[in-house]
């Protein structure tokens, strides 16, 4: 095995956005090096490198051909493909969510990088969001979930419905914490101000009894993100804009039972910093990642029973003609 101080040279595989946060996190990471960028568009790619001082690549095979392990951040129309090419060419990969268009693509993601010795890790950032992990560390039994997911209107990532661009993330929490089997979902959509979902409900249920009301909107007037759950005796509240986590109890000692606050343990720390380390260190020493292609792969598969639902409730009121026809999968 390879020493613990080994640098791993990744290259950032698009350069909107978020490719730009992955790229600028990853040049001033120590145990990484940023040895470029590659995005569709040369002005975008080598407007990053130039500010970065690495190599703005002219192609997507220059680009792989210098890196030990590749951090793609693309639509999710080319998450299959590039990841799929990527993996092909030896390298680790760690691709944005959702994991592919399809769960069809994503197992085909999954087998190529077993069969290859390949790490596969899935951007389900809010993993290591410093108020989820420490709100994880005193869950128990979690059976009643409210989560909103709400934000103003941004033509980011308007080639997906919301489901897969703002929701998934939460339902992948969910799977994680509840760690029971889906039993039902139902769920209604909207197109508002796009010719996708921009507004979605869902009522998930899970074998084990619980069951989670997920809202997730790109239409509001304000920027709500909370994940609130439930379980014997507890309440915990998740904050993912302050990165902070509480928990409520019941103190049944005073004369009168009173609510106890407590703010949960958690030290800073930027997600996706904290996401890229991760995918760096299990490159290095190839553990299995914390969001493996197994996860995105279940949030994927929840995530297009979801849209189903939603398809399934426009067809009975009559709403195909507003633009809810949104993603199908393939399989």
């Amino acid at each position: 095995m390879k020493p613990s101080s080994e640098t791993i040279p990744v290259v950032v595989i698009g350069a909107g956005e978020h490719g730009k946060r992955h790229a600028r996190l990853l040049r001033r990471m120590g145990g990484a090096e940023l040895t470029g960028v590659y995005d569709q568009r040369p002005e975008r790619s080598q407007e990053v490198a130039t500010e970065l001082g690495v190599r703005s690549f002219s192609s997507l095979e220059e680009a792989l051909d210098h890196g030990r392990a590749a951090s793609i951040v693309i639509p999710t129309s080319g998450h299959a493909a590039v990841a799929s090419r990527a993996l092909e060419r030896g390298l680790d990969v760690l691709v944005e969510k959702p994991i592919a268009g399809t769960v069809e693509q994503a197992d085909h993601l999954i087998r190529q990088g077993a069969s290859l010795g390949r790490i596969l890790q899935v951007g389900h950032v809010e993993r290591f969001n410093p108020g989820v992990l420490a709100a994880r560390a005193v869950t128990r039994n979690p059976l009643f979930l409210e989560v909103h997911r709400l934000g103003v209107f941004s033509p980011r990532s308007l080639d997906v419905d919301v489901v897969f661009d703002l929701m998934i993330h939460d339902l992948d929490l969910a799977l994680w914490l509840v760690r029971a089997p889906v039993t039902e979902v139902r769920a209604v959509g909207l197109a508002v101000l796009s010719d996708k979902v921009d507004i979605a409900n869902a009522r998930v249920e899970f074998e084990n009894g619980a069951v989670a009301n997920f809202t997730a909107s790109r239409v509001s007037t304000e920027k709500i993100r909370k994940f609130r759950y439930f379980q014997p005796h507890e309440y915990i509240s998740i904050d993912f804009s302050r990165r902070d986590a509480l928990l409520l109890t019941v103190d049944r000692n005073s004369p009168t039972p009173r609510i106890n606050f407590r703010k949960l343990d958690a030290p800073a720390k930027d997600p996706l910093e904290a996401e890229l380390e991760s995918f760096v260190e299990c490159v290095r020493t190839r553990q299995p990642p914390l969001v493996g292609g197994l996860q995105g792969r279940e949030a994927l598969a929840l995530a297009v029973r979801v849209m189903s639902c939603i398809q399934e409730h426009a067809a009975r009121v009559h709403l195909s003609e507003a633009g809810v026809e949104g993603h199908r999968d393939d399989h």
